[in-house]
């Protein structure tokens, strides 16, 4: 994505419909060359608080999880998630686009999300590559 001034306020947007705000601490999964680095420069940004890796071990506001067919198993991805969660955090999953290399399959999200105790509460694109998926925990409404 371009980063002009509409776009940035645009991705600005997108992170609010996220649900992240000021001092959120991130966690991010499956980070690689092909990600949308608006879209992390806007998760930053809005929070104030630069994204926790794979690695970080203490509890995190919220998970952003890039995955691609191919990668490893989603079901044991999203459970490996969950695990530093804060009890209301939220799991962002983003996945390819339709069309393009790495697409998962909405029925494959749907399945990995259910075995790990998670359903989604919304997709929508990110850019021209990115569609997000908003995971929420079965046991609670988003």
């Amino acid at each position: 994505m371009a980063t002009t001034e509409g776009s940035e306020a645009l991705d600005t947007a997108l992170v609010s419909r996220l649900g992240l705000t000021r001092e959120m601490v991130v966690q991010e999964f499956g980070h690689d060359t092909d990600v949308c680095d608006a879209l992390r420069r806007a998760i930053m940004s809005v929070t104030g608080e630069d994204l926790v890796d794979e690695d970080y071990g203490d509890v995190t506001d919220a998970a952003i999880v890039w995955f691609r067919d191919g990668d490893d198993d989603l079901a044991d991805l999203l459970m490996d998630v969950q695990s530093l969660l804060d009890g209301s955090a939220q799991v962002v999953l983003l996945t390819p686009k339709a069309g393009r290399p790495g697409h998962v399959l909405p029925r494959d999200v749907e399945e990995a999300s259910s075995l790990a105790g998670l359903h989604a509460t919304s997709t929508f694109v990110v850019d021209d590559s990115w569609t997000a998926t908003q995971l929420g925990d079965k046991g609670r409404s988003k």
